[in-house]
């Protein structure tokens, strides 16, 4: 069985991963009868699928080509994490004067000794994601290539599945966009950076999405010299603009030189990597130690006969309706296969939507719908930026007016405190009411405090609530809290006011 993602490198811990999530010793088992529900794609999305299925008494099996735990636990958002933990540290360390404590001249950064952290850590989580687990939870466990036969029968390596319902969670993949002499490098994408040992002295990044701000911050603030290409202006351009500015002045802060509006970027073997473009009226040309592109992913859709077996696809994935269906009706579809949404909490949820809909609906009854999901998510740069709902621009395209409201930290006592007094909350209601339509927080901790405003949303709670929960002083959060004392001022009209002078009045007199 060969292992698609190389674990480099063969130290202890990336042994004890593979051991885990794709060991060398193991026998698929011979199915004895057709399963409830089969499984393609051990990732997050397939591995709550299964577990959720089998736990409520399903026969379940569970089909892996490459590494259980997918993208999230192998080269996604464990090891960056791990990597981005450290970066944290480097800058608090490098900054701690700010706070009169004095470091000692001669502290430096061990890159080596940061990667392994990271490995071990992670070696350590992937017992959450292993064969063995998901064995012992009820699901059978194969390891292979699948391959739809007709619309009730799967192959993996030669064994033939039967399967009432069937699950597509084979995520996406790395695929860098078509740039002047690209192929002519080696060059590392999500799936190999994390291989590391040695600090590259120069680091070339392309693409100023999620991914690739978290490792140019990271990165610079570990001592290499970052140049940071992005074809269109400034960085995270999705991202609430004003939001995005905070973190762009942080990672150029950290030592990010960003090369944006990036135009005639070439890529060239020159004793090394050469890279050159156009950035804002002045040519670039850098040599660089390694090359990570950021941008671009394909979805893992060959090899499964879909067409096979009528399931319609494009280059963005697997298409599905709002039950998470394809267009064959016995097979489903869950995660980064199917959806514009790349979060490993966004598989989590519409895996609990395919169990529900392919093994307890009945007809049009009891079937769950992915728009009813509310999906938050988080940029882990330093400041994060977390997001949930609409954004301003959203709001003008589905002709919903709104009023919005902001709370900046320069204002919030334990962010002046904590030096952290760059950023705010912001958040957008129904024009005229306290009922949230979205969220934007750019903090040092914004993908936890985001929840506070999720959790509103989905439980129909608005500012006015907000306002009157008490909030621990002092705590960052009690910026939300500010939120909806704004609100309720806005609630003070000619009339309320003339009232509370009247009462206030006769309150004097008594």
């Amino acid at each position: 069985m060969t292992v698609l993602i190389q674990l480099q490198p063969r130290d202890e811990y990336n042994q004890k991963l593979e051991a885990n999530v794709h060991p060398a010793e193991w026998q698929n088992p011979t199915p004895s009868k057709p399963y409830h529900l089969v499984v393609i794609g051990a990732g997050t999305a397939g591995l709550v699928t299964a577990a959720g299925a089998a736990g409520l008494g399903a026969r379940v099996a569970l089909i892996e080509r490459d590494l259980m735990g997918g993208d999230c636990l192998n080269v996604g958002c464990v090891p960056s994490k791990g990597i981005i933990s450290s970066a944290r540290v480097a800058a608090t360390v490098k900054n701690a004067g700010a706070f009169s404590i004095h470091v000692p001249d001669g502290v430096r950064v061990d890159f080596a000794g940061v990667m392994e952290r990271m490995r071990k850590l992670r070696a350590k989580i992937s017992d959450n994601d292993s064969a063995h687990r998901f064995s012992n939870l009820g699901v059978d466990v194969y390891f292979g290539q699948a391959k739809f036969v007709d619309s009730e029968t799967i192959d993996v390596a030669g064994t033939m599945l039967k399967f009432k319902r069937a699950v597509i969670a084979t995520g996406a993949r790395a695929a860098a966009p078509p740039i002047k002499g690209l192929s002519d490098v080696d060059y590392l994408t999500n799936e190999s950076v994390f291989s590391l040992t040695e600090l590259p002295k120069r680091l070339g990044i392309i693409g100023a999405g999620p991914i690739g701000c978290e490792m140019a911050q990271t990165f610079a603030l570990l001592g290499s010299e970052v140049f940071l290409v992005e074809s269109e202006h400034g960085i995270l351009t999705k991202e609430d603009r004003e939001a995005a500015e905070i973190v762009h002045k942080s990672i150029t802060n950290a030592g990010v030189k960003l090369l944006c509006c990036g135009q005639n970027l070439e890529i060239k073997n020159d004793s090394g990597i050469r890279l050159t473009v156009d950035s804002h009226g002045k040519s670039y040309d850098e040599h660089i130690d390694q090359l990570l592109v950021a941008v671009g992913r394909a979805p893992n859709v060959e090899n499964l006969n879909l067409e096979g077996v009528g399931v319609d696809f494009d280059k963005k994935g697997v298409k599905v309706n709002d039950n998470m269906q394809t267009t064959n009706a016995r097979i489903y579809a869950a995660g980064d296969i199917c959806s514009k949404y790349h979060f490993t909490h966004a598989a989590d949820f519409m895996a609990r939507i395919v169990i529900q809909n392919a093994l307890f609906a009945v007809g049009p009854f009891g079937k769950k719908k992915m728009s009813n999901l509310v999906i938050p998510w988080a940029t882990y740069t330093s400041p994060e930026i977390a997001h949930v709902g609409m954004y301003e621009d959203d709001a003008k395209k589905e002709g919903i007016e709104i009023d919005t409201y902001v709370q900046h930290f320069s204002d919030v006592d334990r962010a002046i405190l904590e030096g952290q007094g760059e950023g705010f909350v912001k958040v957008h209601t129904k024009k005229g009411t306290d009922t949230i339509v979205g969220a934007t927080i750019v903090a040092e901790n914004a993908g936890d405090m985001i929840s506070e405003l999720t959790v509103a949303m989905v439980g129909g709670l608005g500012l006015r609530k907000i306002a009157s929960t008490i909030h621990p002083y002092p705590t960052q959060a009690e910026a939300i809290r500010k939120l909806g004392d704004q609100f309720n001022r806005t609630r003070l009209t000619p009339f309320s006011k003339r009232i509370l002078g009247m009462l206030q009045r006769l309150n004097v007199g008594s």
